[in-house]
């Protein structure tokens, strides 16, 4: 009876995930995300507290009429709405052309690393 560890073909060793996060593939894909999602965030936080802060201390001009019961307060309560929105259907349309295909190639290369080194054992 041998005493020599064998390997079961099918585990493997997971992907260097240090080395992937340091790589220049990860950075851009990284730099992608953020340089829409923070300016976009911090726009819509903005805007957000704009609404809080004219509704606390710009009655008046929030009370104004607008067209026949609806004042400028409801118009903009709604716009926070239709804004989130716009902000979650226009992330999806950046995700889908810059980051996925970015996210797809770092994993392919993960996968064909993996199995390489699956095949190679």
């Amino acid at each position: 009876m041998s005493s020599a560890p064998t390997r079961d073909p099918g585990t493997q060793e997971p992907p260097d995930y240090r080395q992937v996060q340091s790589s220049a593939e990860f950075a851009r894909l990284r730099r992608s995300h953020r340089s829409f999602a923070f300016p976009l965030t911090l726009a819509f936080i903005l805007w957000y507290l704009g609404y809080v802060l004219l509704s606390s201390y710009a009655g008046g001009f929030m009370g104004t009429k607008v067209l026949g019961h609806l004042n400028v307060a409801f118009v903009l309560g709604i716009a926070q709405f239709a804004t989130t929105f716009l902000i979650a259907w226009w992330y999806s349309r950046h995700a889908a052309a810059r980051l996925d295909p970015k996210a797809e190639a770092i994993r392919a290369r993960l996968e064909g690393a993996v199995t390489l080194e699956k095949d190679g054992a």
